[in-house]
């Protein structure tokens, strides 16, 4: 028999595999609990993508169904436990994720990275509305942090706290440099037709001929296409 492959863990399920690792408990119940942790500043968390989840993980072997309760004229509700086999995978995928910082490809370098085909003053209504909920974004993760000191919670339960603080407020930081360097007029953009909203400057990436230009290559590890990680 060949090696069976790892199962696949998504970031919802490993933030399931970590609650089931508290206590048993049924998805609807796991679904309340990272909303009301705000554990959806982390993962996209959806009730139908939950339950997904849950059974996945339990054809996989890392949860196990307990038992069924229901509460007055409420539909039964199964309740999960965390397998041995999912605790190790728990375990092993976080290391995984300390240890390797990896490309996880978010979406707004994308988005940086052809902002030029938008005229300047769109791009910067639309960074500033970027900004507008950066800032409520870092509001809440401000107040989380002050909940949890005025509560004494351990500090190894929310060191994740001052990490999305620090990265959304250089965010903030370096897109209202950018916004100033569009206002001034210090970084040159392409040109749009009013009227028509058509480029009407010269549409060629400078980039398109990197081998002749004399840049650097491309990193080995930038260029080589590996397997999404377990």
């Amino acid at each position: 028999m060949g090696q069976h492959a790892r199962p696949s863990v998504t970031p919802l399920a490993i933030a399931v595999l970590a609650l089931l690792e508290e206590r048993p408990m049924h998805p609807y119940e796991a679904f309340q609990l990272l909303i009301a942790r705000r554990e959806d500043m982390l993962v996209k968390v959806r009730p139908g993508s939950l339950y997904h989840t849950v059974t996945r993980l339990a054809d996989q072997g890392l949860v196990q169904a307990e038992g069924v309760d229901r509460e007055g004229n409420r539909p039964e509700r199964t309740t999960y436990r965390i397998t041995e086999s999912g605790r190790a995978t728990l375990r092993s995928r976080i290391a995984e994720i300390l240890r390797d910082p990896g490309r996880e490809y978010p979406m707004f370098p994308v988005g940086l990275a052809e902002a030029h085909n938008l005229p300047a003053t769109e791009v910067l209504a639309l960074l500033r509305e970027r900004v507008d909920r950066l800032a409520q974004d870092l509001a809440d993760v401000d107040m989380m942090s002050q909940w949890a000191g005025v509560h004494d919670v351990p500090r190894r339960y929310w060191i994740v706290l001052p990490y999305l603080h620090a990265t959304i407020a250089a965010e903030i930081a370096w897109v209202h440099n950018l916004i100033s360097e569009l206002e001034s007029g210090e970084m040159e953009w392409n040109e749009f037709d009013p009227a028509t909203g058509v480029r009407v400057t010269e549409h060629q990436h400078p980039w398109s001929e990197r081998e002749s230009s004399g840049l650097p290559p491309v990193p080995r590890r930038w260029s080589q296409t590996s397997a999404s990680p377990p």
